[in-house]
Order: C-alpha cells, then sequence, then structure tokens
C-alpha cells in the first residue's frame, strides 16, 4: 500500500515530536491541528512548563517546537541547548518576531525560528524540512481555520448566547467565568456549551472534548 496516499494512511515513519508553550488554548489548537492534518508526525508530548518536558517518559523526541517567551525562568538559550543535547532538533515558534530573538534562538542551535502568525501547513513544512521528510502534500489536507461568516454547509446555526458562551470557553475562561463574563447564570452558560457540543455531534464533527470543542472553533473562525 502507497503510505503517501491521502486516503488516511499513515506514513511508514512519523516524526515523534514535543510542543512546549505556556498558552493552554493554543497548545490544545497546535496538537489537535497537528493530530488531524500531519499523519507524518508523532506528536508524543504536550507540554505546559519546562519541567513538565524534560521530566516526561516521551523526552527527549526527534524535534521540540519550544514557544520563546514561557512564563518560566529559563533562558531560550538553556532550553534550546538542552534539548540538543538530548539528541532533539528545535524549532523555536514566537508571537516576538524579532531580529534579537531570532539570532538568541538560532545561535543556541536551533534549526529554525517560526512566526506564530505564519499558518500551520507552513510550519509543518519546515519542520519536514528541517527533518529531511518529504513534502506531505499528498498527506496533509488544506485545513485553515475559516473566517467568520465563511460559507461552511456542516457548520451548526448557534444563537447568539451559544456562540457568545462558546467563544469565551475556547479562549480559554472556565465554564464559571464564561458565565460571569456573560452575566448569566452558571447553569446558563453550561447549557449553552452543552448545546454548543449537540450542535456539532449532529453535524457529524465531534466536539465533546475541549481539545476538539477548540478545534471546531478554529475551523469555523470562533477562534480569534
Amino acid at each position: 500500500m502507497n503510505s503517501s496516499s491521502p486516503a488516511g494512511l499513515r506514513p511508514t515513519h512519523r516524526v515523534r515530536l514535543a510542543i512546549l508553550d505556556d498558552h493552554e488554548v493554543l497548545l490544545d489548537s497546535l496538537s489537535s491541528w497537528i493530530s488531524a492534518n500531519a499523519p507524518d508526525f508523532d506528536l508524543v508530548l504536550s507540554a505546559h512548563t519546562w519541567l513538565q518536558l524534560v521530566h516526561s517518559d516521551n523526552f527527549p523526541t526527534e524535534l521540540v517546537f519550544i514557544d520563546f517567551q514561557l512564563k518560566e525562568p529559563v533562558s531560550i538559550e538553556a532550553r534550546v541547548r538542552t534539548c540538543r543535547a538530548a539528541g532533539a532538533k528545535v524549532i523555536v515558534l514566537s508571537s516576538l518576531d524579532t531580529r534579537e530573538a531570532r539570532d538568541r534562538a538560532l545561535d543556541a542551535g536551533a534549526s529554525t525560528f517560526l512566526s506564530k502568525s505564519i499558518p500551520m501547513r507552513e510550519v509543518m513544512e519546515a519542520a519536514r524540512s528541517v527533518m529531511g521528510v518529504a513534502t506531505g502534500e499528498a498527506l496533509q489536507r488544506d485545513w485553515r481555520p475559516l473566517p467568520i461568516g465563511a460559507i461552511n454547509q456542516s457548520r451548526p446555526k448557534l444563537s447568539h448566547g451559544e456562540a457568545e458562551a462558546f467563544k469565551l470557553y475556547v479562549s480559554g475562561f472556565s465554564t464559571t467565568e464564561v458565565a460571569q463574563q456573560m452575566n448569566v447564570q452558571y447553569e446558563t452558560a453550561k447549557t449553552y456549551l452543552r448545546r454548543v457540543r449537540e450542535k456539532y455531534a449532529k453535524a457529524n464533527r465531534p466536539a465533546s472534548k475541549k481539545a476538539e470543542l477548540i478545534r471546531r472553533a478554529a475551523e469555523d473562525g470562533y477562534l480569534q
């Protein structure tokens, strides 16, 4: 069987990948995207903290995505050099796309430095280049978030309350905080979110888990 078939077949070798990012919503979104759209990568570790990464039984991996700006007193140089010493290649992702940040990451041994503003498909193509993996165009579906208002036949029709609760929840707020932001009772916010999940389930687009709900939000333009 051809491992490069677009019919959902996995390639023979999958690059073992880890991600370190302390933004929970972004980490979940990245993880969901890679799992769904990059079958030539095996995401075995998603870490919120530096210690969580290096203490994991799955560390080291072949490749690590590291957020440049962690809220921890561990420099980017130390993080990159530790991963490199363990045998992993490193790609640094950052919303701070400056010459200084880029130079610090690359001088420490990172394979490349990428802005978080670029599409994920470009991030994964850069990862394939770093790892010497053949292009994944045949493997990877062209999945990009649709802007709000874009035509999507399988996009459920949400009420104003459901949409508002949905956007707040996938932005990192707890159900209690969603209720506070919307100035409604906890049970009302909980009902809104339950209805959102039910409507996606009826559209054959699973959203029972938070990571799935985040991906649905990104697909349909709710994740801003």
